[in-house]
């Protein structure tokens, strides 16, 4: 991982700078490495308040601002305001994972980077959420163009970050960085969806907060 020479980035339009939305800091290692490896002038944003429940949302954050902090990358913390999305998933609980109620949240999480973005000057912005396996590229893809076509001088940057190895490293950094291992995506109808998987499977419910990358053993019993 370490000898890997990376491409050199170009966000659209040549832009210097880029705002990153972050869902998690296992996501976000891979993507930011690979940003200011390119010497592009980056802010991260964390705007999640799909994440349930409070405590697994502070853990999420507290990591993510962990990895920003020691690599001298400003984070700015965003409301968990779950009224809000709550407001906006209603009638949506039953959606399965990629389904409608996740380009309701993408939505959501997107339309407010972009208003940051358009009032603090970045012309560009992008996110976390693409380099993860388990989600639709496409989908995430469309709900950032539209939110950045909201304002006229703000592109989304459609950058796809799992390729030439991108997951993969994500992975080995997470677990150099040996960072909290969550296995739900989110909301608390995916934590709902994952247990029942689980169940149906014949394997113990998700225990929160106990996992964590390149341990062997589980942590915080």
């Amino acid at each position: 991982m370490d000898t890997y020479e990376r491409p050199v980035l170009t966000p659209p339009d040549g832009a210097e700078r880029v705002l990153v939305h972050s869902c998690c800091a296992p996501c976000a290692g891979e993507v930011l490495e690979a940003i200011a490896a390119s010497e592009v002038d980056m802010t991260v944003y964390f705007y999640n308040p799909n994440i349930h429940p409070r405590d697994e949302y502070e853990m999420r954050k507290q990591e993510n601002r962990r990895f920003c902090e020691d690599r001298g990358i400003e984070c700015i913390d965003a409301d968990y305001d779950t009224d809000n999305w709550f407001d906006r998933v209603k009638g949506l609980e039953a959606e399965p994972e990629r389904g409608e109620r996740c380009t309701v949240c993408f939505d959501m999480r997107f339309e407010r980077t972009a208003l940051y973005a358009a009032e603090h000057g970045f012309p560009v912005i992008t996110s976390t959420l693409g380099i993860s396996r388990w989600k639709n590229m496409a989908q995430i893809n469309d709900c950032g163009v539209r939110a950045a076509d909201r304002y006229a001088d703000l592109s989304y940057w459609t950058f796809n970050w799992r390729k030439k190895g991108g997951s993969q490293r994500m992975i080995e950094l997470s677990k150099r960085e040996g960072f909290y291992q969550q296995e739900y995506c989110g909301c608390v109808f995916s934590l709902r969806d994952t247990n029942r998987y689980r169940l149906e499977s014949g394997r113990e419910r998700i225990e929160r907060g106990i996992k964590f990358y390149g341990r062997d053993e589980i942590c915080g019993r």
